[in-house]
């Protein structure tokens, strides 16, 4: 199955059932890209939780050694933007790049999960758009300012059941309908139990909480105006655009 988080036209937040582009709640059904509603992001995370470096063919365009765990960085709740945003970036920076993302949302509180148990604990899967300020990033260990700036996580639209999640699920981007990455699932390093159980090691996840798988080759820098779309095989196609000051 899978749900849309949506503002509907009195203003209630509401979570409806999705298909062929249309969302469902009690009596009512609405276009995903209607007027009438305002898309949210699938859940609301008390942190998204990124993973850095977890294609070998993003490491390499990167100029980096392979991770030999994790590597584990964080967004705040500020970074969350939704589907058919216009995310304004941070002024005078040469570099902002898109990077496609499968995202997990956990759905319970958990901690020190086995990797067997792992998916028992995963709501379902989203897009999610890891924008990542280079400037910035290149200068910082924490990457705060690189990875945390307000609108720097679009994520949606559908929060798909994992069922509907191939094992290798097209991970993609499109800058102005101009295909940039074209990575799978299949091609992680750390899979998403792997990733679960080092993250739940250190630290508890909550429910709402996401997990940003990283992301394959092909990254690139967006320019004032860049219409994005962000798709994973199986969840469907997250669309925003970006604004540059």
């Amino acid at each position: 199955m899978k749900f849309v988080r949506f503002r509907d036209p009195a203003g209630a937040v509401r979570r409806g059932e999705y298909e062929n582009g249309t969302v469902h709640f009690a009596n009512e059904s609405y276009s995903l890209d209607s007027d009438e509603i305002d898309v949210l992001p699938p859940s609301e995370p008390s942190k998204v939780v990124c993973i850095g470096k977890n294609y070998a063919d993003h490491a390499d365009e990167m100029g980096s050694a392979l991770p030999d765990r994790p590597m584990l960085f964080l967004k705040p709740p500020n970074a969350l933007a939704a589907h058919g945003d216009t995310v304004t970036l941070p002024a005078g920076k040469d570099r902002i790049d898109h990077e496609a993302e499968l995202g997990v949302v956990i759905g319970e509180q958990c901690r020190h999960v086995p990797e067997a148990d792992a998916m028992d604990v995963v709501e379902g899967v989203t897009c999610v758009n890891d924008l990542s300020n280079r400037d910035d990033q290149n200068q910082e260990q924490n990457w705060i300012r690189g990875k945390a700036f307000d609108g720097a996580a679009p994520m949606g639209p559908v929060l798909a059941t994992p069922d509907e999640v191939p094992a290798d699920a097209a991970v993609r981007t499109r800058v102005n309908g101009e295909t940039k990455q074209d990575g799978s699932r299949e091609q992680l390093i750390f899979s998403i139990p792997e990733l679960i159980a080092e993250i739940t090691t250190y630290l508890t996840l909550e429910p709402g909480d996401v997990i940003a798988t990283g992301t394959p080759e092909g990254v690139g820098p967006l320019a004032d105006g860049d219409e994005i779309e962000i798709e994973v095989e199986g969840v469907g196609t997250l669309e925003h655009s970006v604004r540059i000051p």
